[in-house]
């Protein structure tokens, strides 16, 4: 577990860009699970994700289409939530950061942190808004 000293800010980005934190299995199951677009980012501590990808999830959210809700787990805080995120992103190998796009509840996109990490906080954006282009 990382200190939340650490952590609070870095989750704070998110949620102050309009994501709901969510800290437990049953919070995680009834945001994906729920009718529409759902969006979750799975945060890390790590340069990418204070470098790209938060800066790039963040720029997606002034897309003129965007999804019916917007989720964040943080790898290394939220241990439980993250453990059931990860089931829905299956089958691809646990990631952190990544970013999952779900449709009614089915994994439609996918960001895993090898296409994160050398991307541009544009790109990253750029990558999302084509997606909310087809899902959303």
């Amino acid at each position: 577990m990382y200190p939340v000293e650490l952590t609070s800010p870095m989750k704070g980005q998110l949620v102050e860009a309009g994501f709901t934190s969510l800290e437990s299995a049953e919070a995680v199951d009834g945001a994906i699970s729920a009718e529409g677009t759902t969006l979750c980012v799975i945060n890390s501590v790590c340069g990418c994700a204070a470098g790209t990808m938060r800066p790039g999830v963040i720029l997606s959210t002034k897309h003129n289409k965007l999804p019916s809700s917007m989720v964040t787990v943080f790898a290394g805080v939220d241990g439980e939530a993250v453990n059931q995120a990860r089931k829905y992103t299956l089958p691809y190998p646990a990631s952190s950061p990544s970013i999952a796009l779900f449709k009614d509840g089915t994994l439609v996109h996918f960001i895993e942190r090898h296409h994160i990490e050398g991307r541009s906080a544009e790109m990253i954006a750029e990558n999302l808004a084509m997606a909310f282009d087809e899902y959303c």
